[in-house]
């Protein structure tokens, strides 16, 4: 919340406090610990600003009813030299606050002041945190999960910014293992198939036409040059050639779409630096290890059973889960994925980072308590790693499900939706909905341009008061800082509605940095959209009064602020004119 909003709260728990030490001290209430009480925002303003359930949860101790404690509380109440006007006891014994113009003045100069530092907060106190999200498999082109991914692990990277942690973003390359080892079999099989068709594809390979692509572009620039080559060479000439251009199509795809990573980690460097091995030998040295047909296994299920039989779990609630174990290293004697991603989340406690953030997809659901397991196995700490599982999305053209691009007639895939729909709309639509909701994107949604579209709506706010500025500035009239008494003519529901949801930005953010969930953040900024537009239809903003004329061009330029501190932080544009 705002400096102002804290002052608020902390001022309404003195009040409270304070009341109940006098009214004992008159004897209108018995001598009793105060317990704790909270002080909220009450869904309906009409019933106060804040209210408090002090009394309620005093009446046990003063073993009397909740509106007799309340009457006294109210009597007691002094509010001179605060931030409210009055108090009210209402129902059963809730107690409600009203707040000063005052409060409504020093929010407007609070974000004044601040300007495009209002929101920010030092909570999370510059702990060190990583968001690793989209890492797509390099092998083939990034798909609508991707772009879901990515724009809700860069909008939380940024919320946790704005909420005081120091962030950093990370996109995890699987340029090794058994996946690249199918790329190149599939690679291998397509150009081989250039010269005779009769060759076999793997029947696990890789289909896509992507591949296909690759192979003929490498003949075309190469020719027949592999056809004599024994086949290990001929793979890795092809990966080589292949893997490179899919990873700067992923890197060119991620800045169009406004992402830019702090750095781009390749599993290749776990495996050639001896980090895969060393895991396999700390679990073995643990003993935690054991060899079957030829292969080397992790006693998953007995660190997952331990774990939550010590956290009071029933035998039959884990018996229900049927907790395998995992493979460490196959019977060839190269690790597994699960193994190098041990490795990886080891690298990145490592570095110093005291907590890890993971945007997978929902179908990873298995995988989670397996790593955190995996991370208290080798001495680390598991609950540090949080992971966000993300639903699916599907795409919605005229109301029906749509899986083919209009433009190559194949599936739709990230650069493709890059290439029909704004990267601002797709950035903010897939930061409505939670991660854990499943989401329908409707494409036509995304490139209207009016008010039924959430960003557009949001940006057209912004633009709207630049044009209330620049028509003013024409008649004469510029902006000038006001004091408090002269902002406290602001007295209008709509000015008043306006200024509480400003004071409650940095509340959100932190809320958002919590729960790990910038949806709060779209929402928000789409709410003070509608405040702004209903204030604009009911409060004329030049009328004759010069002192109200510039105390509601200053509630404009809070407003434009906010909105703007809301889109940059999400890098997304904000027009001065639509």
């Amino acid at each position: 919340m705002s400096k102002t909003a804290y002052l608020a709260k902390q001022q309404a728990k003195k009040i409270i406090a304070n009341a109940i030490s006098k009214a004992v001290d008159e004897g209108k209430l018995p001598k009793g610990e105060i317990p704790d009480f909270i002080i909220e925002e009450p869904a309906d303003k009409a019933h106060g600003d804040l209210a408090t359930n002090a009394a309620m949860v005093s009446a046990k101790n003063f073993r009397m009813p909740p509106f007799k404690i309340a009457q006294a509380i109210n009597e007691y109440a002094e509010l001179d030299g605060t931030l409210f006007t009055k108090l009210e006891t209402a129902g059963p014994g809730f107690i409600n606050f009203f707040l000063s113009p005052s409060y409504y003045s020093k929010v407007l100069k609070e974000v004044e002041t601040e300007k495009e530092n209002f929101g920010t907060s030092s909570f999370g106190n510059k702990e060190k945190v990583m968001v690793e999200f989209v890492s797509a498999n390099p092998t083939g082109p990034m798909h609508m999960g991707n772009a879901r991914g990515g724009a809700l692990g860069d909008c939380l990277a940024a919320v946790l910014d704005k909420a005081g942690y120091d962030v950093w973003r990370e996109f995890y390359v699987n340029d090794a293992g058994n996946q690249i080892e199918k790329f190149a079999c599939s690679l291998e099989a397509r150009y081989l198939q250039i010269y005779d068709s009769s060759v076999v594809f793997p029947e696990d390979g890789y289909q896509g036409s992507d591949i296909t692509d690759l192979a003929n572009l490498y003949n075309n620039e190469n020719g027949d040059k592999l056809l004599n080559l024994p086949s290990e060479e001929r793979k890795k000439a092809l990966v080589d050639f292949a893997l490179p251009r899919n990873i700067k199509k992923m890197q060119d795809d991620m800045a169009k779409y406004k992402i830019n990573y702090d750095k781009w980690f390749f599993e290749s460097e776990l495996h050639n630096s001896g980090a895969v091995r060393e895991v396999v030998d700390i679990l073995t040295e643990k003993g935690l290890t054991y060899e079957k047909e030829g292969a080397v296994w992790y006693k998953n299920a007995q660190v997952i059973t331990e774990k939550l039989l010590a956290e009071g779990k029933s035998q039959d609630y884990i018996n229900k889960l049927e907790l395998k174990d995992d493979v460490l290293i196959r019977q060839n004697g190269n690790p597994t994925y699960f193994t190098a991603d041990i490795a990886y989340h080891k690298n990145k406690f490592d570095r110093g980072y005291k907590t890890l953030i993971d945007i997978w997809g929902a179908d990873h659901h298995g995988h989670v308590m397996r790593m955190k397991g995996a991370m208290d196995a080798i001495g680390y700490d598991g609950s540090k790693l949080d992971v966000v599982l993300m639903q699916l999305v599907k795409l919605v053209r005229d109301g029906k499900p749509v899986k083919m691009s209009k433009r190559t007639g194949k599936a739709i895939q990230l650069a493709d939706l890059l290439d029909e729909v704004p990267v601002d709309s797709a950035r903010f639509l897939f930061n409505t909905r939670e991660a854990n909701t499943q989401m329908d994107f409707d494409l036509d949604l995304a490139v209207k341009q009016d008010n039924q579209n959430p960003v557009y709506y949001v940006q057209y706010a912004h633009a709207r008061i630049c044009s209330i500025i620049n028509a003013l500035k024409n008649d004469g009239i510029t902006a000038r800082s006001l004091t408090e008494d002269e902002l406290a003519v602001l007295s209008a529901d709509e000015e008043k509605n306006i200024i509480r949801h400003l004071a409650s930005f940095e509340e959100e953010i932190i809320s958002a940095a919590k729960d790990y969930d910038p949806t709060k953040i779209t929402r928000y900024v789409t709410t003070l959209a509608t405040l702004f537009h209903k204030f604009y239809n009911a409060c004329r903003v030049k009328g004759e009064d010069e002192i109200l004329t510039q105390a509601r061009l200053n509630l404009c330029i809070a407003v434009k602020t906010v909105i703007k501190n809301v889109l940059t932080m999400f890098s997304i544009s904000c027009p001065d004119s639509m």
